[in-house]
């Protein structure tokens, strides 16, 4: 089964559809931090390499540009695509900040549409933040009219109905695919033979069963000490970290653990060696100080209160110390959201990976953070991590997609328009 990954970011949903059996076509995202990273270990990778069409240049560019240069190709494209993944950006629907919807990266799932039109491919997942489908309130003038008093989650499924697809939609937990993060997402699942079958539902009903797969416990969660763990700095020698071209960070000298939880033999995947993306953060002495005293005053797990970040002086909106036994709160963008759970410290970028179960084998490029102006175009290592969807999520898709596909015995000949 062939797949198309659109607002690919740094690869989640592909990686997972790989682990799946799948083949990538064609992977589009903008961002060239991001496309750097998926084009390195996916695209052109060691372990998975795309069926990448001659036309098609491989390098970073908006679905805005593949449709207005590439439109001809991807007519030629239709029939021959099992699955179109894309999760398109979410800050206008985003229940975190401040929602709009005349927002301009909510057009981005209208372009997502005019793909979908011309490809035609024979299953659609679309995967956003849970505000997806909540409705606007405010009275928006111009185009964003069509979006007022519905959720955009409601018109783009209306709009894929209206082309000739079954919808089925819902609110998941990716926890329940034994990803160790509590992490509330949207999917849209949606497929071009209307057989009846509703496929969120049969995702949902896919967990315990997936789980079974990879050999985790049914009916428990994932925890957190059971994905990182052996990224303490409690007994490990450090080392300078030279994994990316700014000085003066150390990481630990990765051991692997005498005792390795069926997670963790999931992340490491065949992977021999330490894993990249180790740098630990360089901490104030004040900034230590202060994780301490969140640490004293918050139960872990839970985002510390209103109250008590007032009279730590802290501004953030939301900051969690995680539990060591529990699942992870919602990995984001920014890497103080959270606090190690017995070391006054941010996570690494690879025990935040971990958190969203991509390998160890899977190499993060670029810059780890930035900051000011530059947040608005670049994507380093945090946010690659942070905007993805966690690979354990999307295999368990792409395997019950192949299970529902094989049940049917259809191809995709039979699907051609």
């Amino acid at each position: 089964m062939r797949f198309i990954d659109v607002f690919a970011g740094c690869g989640g949903l592909s990686l997972g559809l790989l682990k799946a059996g799948f083949q990538g076509v064609a992977a589009i995202e903008k961002n060239p931090m991001a496309f750097e990273t998926l084009r390195h270990n996916l695209i052109d990778g060691l372990r998975y390499k795309f069926d990448w069409p001659d036309w098609l240049p491989k390098k970073a560019m908006s679905c805005e540009q593949l449709l207005t240069d590439f439109s001809p190709y991807l007519i030629s494209l239709a029939g021959t695509i099992d699955v179109m993944v894309g999760g398109p950006p979410c800050q206008g629907f985003s229940l975190a900040g401040k929602r709009n919807s005349a927002d301009p990266r909510n057009k981005m799932a209208e372009q997502y549409l005019e793909l979908v039109k011309l490809v035609k491919p024979r299953f659609l997942i679309i995967e956003n933040v849970t505000g997806f489908n909540s409705k606007f309130n405010e009275v928006v003038q111009g185009d964003a009219d069509k979006y007022y008093n519905q959720s955009y989650a409601e018109y783009i499924s209306n709009e894929l109905s209206g082309i000739g697809y079954s919808v089925s939609r819902g609110k998941l937990n990716c926890a329940m695919f034994g990803v160790p993060q509590n992490r509330y997402r949207y999917f849209i699942i949606c497929s071009l033979l209307d057989d009846g079958v509703n496929l969120f539902e049969r995702l949902v009903g896919y967990g315990e069963e997936f789980k079974s797969i990879k050999k985790l416990a049914r009916g428990k969660h994932v925890s957190v000490c059971d994905a990182i763990a052996d990224l303490e700095t409690a007994g490990k020698s450090l080392r300078e970290s030279n994994d990316s071209p700014v000085k003066g960070f150390r990481e630990i000298v990765y051991q692997l653990p005498d005792i390795v939880s069926p997670y963790l033999k999931l992340m490491h995947d065949g992977h021999v060696g330490s894993p990249n993306s180790l740098r630990l953060p360089n901490h104030k002495t004040s900034t230590v100080i202060q994780f301490i005293k969140i640490r004293q005053a918050s139960e872990p797990g839970k985002s510390l209160s209103k109250e008590t970040r007032d009279r730590l002086g802290l501004k953030k909106h939301a900051i969690t110390v995680l539990s060591k036994n529990q699942p992870s709160p919602t990995i984001t963008t920014l890497p103080d959201d959270v606090i190690h759970y017995s070391e006054p410290r941010i996570l690494t970028a690879r025990e935040t990976a971990r958190i969203q179960s991509f390998p160890d084998w899977f190499e993060f490029l670029g810059k780890y953070t930035t900051g000011g102006s530059s947040r608005k175009l670049e994507c380093p290592r945090y946010t690659q991590i942070g905007n993805a969807v966690p690979p354990l999520v999307s295999e368990a898709i792409g395997m019950m997609l192949k299970a529902h596909a094989s049940s049917k015995e259809i191809g995709v000949e039979a699907l051609k328009i």
